[in-house]
């Protein structure tokens, strides 16, 4: 990734807790700087929780910075991927935390993608019943995950059940660092941008459709932007409904059936923005049923297609696990499908009416066109 973008800062207001994002490049190097600016205690030790792809890239640079601030800093490192959101690595991390010596001012800091800033996050929230938290998102998907202080471990019947509400004193959004990922984490990433822009802001899809080549390229001033715009959408959403009680659902989108084949497929074959983009083109064709017009569908699928997303569910997987799956979701209330339901590009809604064989018909359409792309 060549060149620099400027760095921008918003905030997500929640009064008393609200807590800034910044995003630019350069900005591991001033962790420690940035935490003395916000007075976070030099003598509570802090635990510094990254995987071990991010291990030899990253973690040196944050360590020194704080070390040279005055902080005392000890690491612990998971296994990269989604299995390691789980309760025996929590167990693992909160012993890591009990042998730092983590007292109640103490900070937790997240330092690598999704996964370790929803494990480290619930570490955060749970020791001691809640200990700061900052994350320090190292993937694009995680320009998602890192806002709004929902933190969770997986269970083997479904995603983030086992999970809390913990906000994050701030969100330190080095671009640096996103030059390291694979392309195809990369594409994946872009599935929660494209959603922020689907369920908010159509004249932002409309960028990201104009933009996809520069932003696959990873040009700074265009990647920047789009994380800025995700962020902004993800802040409003959480500043306006923190704990879900219904608008924030709507950032759900395509995460009912994702969530699900994530589930099927072991939290593994499919990367999470990977199944996110298949729900996404579920959702739409859902839209089509509720009489808003099948160019929804098509709409989505060109345009995730463009981001060289996955658009249809592996003909291997089985449907009557996948709709088992969702009945295991947080989405699904007293025996009705909930889903999150496009009416147009840039607006949504949240539907508790959803009929089981529509999503089975859709699930088998899905998986039966899969061969045919």
């Amino acid at each position: 990734m060549a060149g620099e973008a400027q760095t921008r800062e918003l905030t997500v207001d929640l009064g008393e807790r609200s807590y800034p994002i910044m995003i630019g490049t350069g900005l591991l190097a001033r962790t420690g700087s940035l935490f003395s600016e916000r007075g976070f205690p030099v003598k509570s030790p802090i635990l510094l929780v990254t995987d071990r792809a991010v291990e030899d890239l990253y973690a040196g640079t944050v360590e020194q910075s704080l070390r040279e601030a005055g902080y005392t800093v000890a690491r612990a490192v998971v296994a990269s991927g989604e299995k390691s959101k789980s309760l025996d690595v929590f167990e693992e991390l909160v012993t890591a935390a009990l042998e730092t010596g983590l007292d109640r001012r103490s900070t937790v800091i997240a330092l690598g993608g999704g996964v370790v800033g929803d494990l480290a996050g619930f570490v955060a929230a749970a020791y001691m019943r809640g200990v700061r938290f900052v994350q320090m998102p190292t993937t694009i998907l995680a320009h998602d995950s890192s806002v709004g202080g929902k933190v969770a471990v997986n269970h083997r019947l479904a995603k983030n059940i086992i999970g809390a509400f913990h906000q994050p004193e701030f969100v330190l959004y080095d671009l640096d660092t996103l030059a390291s990922l694979p392309p195809r984490e990369v594409r994946a990433g872009y599935a929660e941008v494209v959603k922020h822009g689907l369920i908010w802001d159509e004249a932002f899809v409309k960028w990201c459709d104009e933009n996809a080549e520069r932003l696959l390229a990873l040009e700074p001033d265009a990647l920047g932007y789009a994380l800025h715009e995700g962020c902004r959408v993800k802040s409003i959403v959480v500043s306006r409904d923190e704990r879900e009680n219904d608008l924030r659902a709507i950032l759900n989108l395509g995460h009912t059936i994702g969530h699900a084949l994530e589930a099927v497929a072991g939290y593994g074959e499919l990367l999470h923005g990977e199944a996110i983009a298949i729900g996404m083109v579920g959702s739409a064709r859902l839209a089509a049923r509720f009489g808003y017009g099948d160019e929804l569908a098509a709409e989505t699928e060109r345009l995730l297609r463009k981001f060289e997303l996955p658009v249809r569910i592996p003909s291997g997987f089985d449907t009557d696990e996948i709709m088992a799956a969702m009945q295991h979701d947080k989405k699904f209330k007293e025996g009705q499908m909930v889903f999150v339901v496009p009416k147009r590009v840039g607006e949504v809604e949240i539907r508790s009416d959803v009929p089981a064989q529509w999503v089975r018909d859709i699930v088998e359409q899905l998986k039966g066109e899969a061969g045919k792309l």
